[in-house]
This record gives structure tokens, sequence and C-alpha cells, in this order.
């Protein structure tokens, strides 16, 4: 656009070129604009997407994957696996077991509900459990540490399976499915794994198949 001499009034056409310029100028700084903050939002999108993908995978990685086994068992014999001659009943109250931790017998009508507990569970609610399949696990929580107990739940199944610890324990770790007892010598006794393929979901049980879940839970519990 020329310049227009002092003191003298720009022409029209000079009036509409300056008029254009300064629409032009803003409309510069208004798209300046709009795409300034359409990087500040994708830039953003993408800080929360990297959120997001870095929690989830946190997440999985400090999960504990539960571990496969196949339900019931071939008659494989585990060494130092004890068997008992339990018989199962109904009865409210308070129950005396010959095995610590019980290992059938007389139970509460209500299950417990499978899971993992930080804290010690009902004996007649757990055994009920047993009844239907389920594994119960417990831990002398003295002799433990936490990395040891994380170490233990990657060892079980996703369900059918109570975690849980127990005071006055013979072993560190003992498992006990109905009428069977596995007295472990840690979290890195191999026979764990063994005891849970052979006893887990047991068809040699009262009521082989019955829900581990929909009845109580016991008191800490975690998962």
């Amino acid at each position: 656009m020329s310049a227009t001499q002092p003191g003298k009034k720009p022409t029209v056409k000079q009036q509409r070129a300056a008029e254009r310029e300064r629409k032009l100028e803003a409309y510069r700084k208004r798209e300046a604009r709009m795409k300034r903050n359409r990087l500040i939002a994708i830039w953003s999108s993408i800080g929360v997407a990297v959120a997001i993908v870095a929690l989830v995978v946190t997440s999985i990685v400090l999960t504990p994957r539960a571990a496969n086994y196949t339900a019931g068992g071939d008659g494989t014999e585990i060494e130092g696996v004890e068997t008992f001659e339990n018989a199962s009943e109904h009865v409210q109250g308070v129950v005396e077991y010959p095995q610590t931790p019980p290992a059938g017998g007389q139970h509460n009508p209500a299950w417990l509900n499978c899971g993992v507990y930080e804290e010690p569970v009902p004996n007649e609610n757990a055994v009920h459990s047993l009844e239907h399949g389920a594994i119960w696990v417990t831990y002398d929580p003295e002799a433990l540490s936490d990395d040891d107990i994380s170490t233990l739940r990657s060892k079980l199944p996703s369900t059918y399976v109570i975690l849980s610890p127990f005071d006055g324990l013979p072993s560190p770790v003992v498992l006990s499915g109905w009428n069977s007892q596995l007295q472990a010598d840690g979290v890195d006794d191999p026979r764990i794994e063994d005891y849970l393929e052979e006893y887990w979901q047991s068809q040699n049980v009262p009521e082989p198949g019955a829900a581990c879940t929909g009845a109580i839970d016991g008191p800490g519990k975690v998962a």
C-alpha cells in the first residue's frame, strides 16, 4: 500500500486497502492463536494418554498374576501330604478341630467367600469353603515378610482359594483341602504348586463345584 502525503486524506482505495490489511493481520493473529491452542490441546492429550498407559502398565506389573491349575487331580502322591476322615455336618457356634488349621469336619452353614485376607478368618466358615473344593492357604505372619506373602499370592489360582494368616501354625505355610493338608517349608517349597494341582477344586469333596462366593466375607479381605 502506498503511503499518503502528510495532511492529505487517504483515498477510498487507500482506505479499503488499509482495512483489508487490518483484517488480514487480525486473521493471521487469530489463526496463530488457534494453532497454538490446538498444539497445546494435542500435547495435553498425549500427556494424559501417556499417563494412562503408564498407570495401566504399572498396575499390570504390580498386580500378582493368578497361576493356572487344572481342576481336580489324577491321584498323584505328594510327599508330606496328610489325609484325614473328617465328616461333613452343619453346626452353629465354635468347633474344636483335630487339625491345625482345620482340614474338614463340622462347619458353619455359611461358607467364607474365597479371596485374600490380611486377618485371621473364622475356621467354621473357611471349612465350609473346603467342602466346596476350595483350598485354604494359611501362613505364619511372624515367619513371612511382605515379599514372601506376595510370592505366595503369585502361586495361587484366581478363585476357589482362601489366603489368610493363622496363628500357631506347625510350619510357615500350610495348605488345607477337604481332608487333606500339606505343611510347606516356606513360600518357595515346590510342593505348593504340586498340592494345588492335585487338590484344587477336587471332586473328592462333599459338594464339588458349589459356590465359593455369595456368602460372607471374613475380616481384613483385600481381594
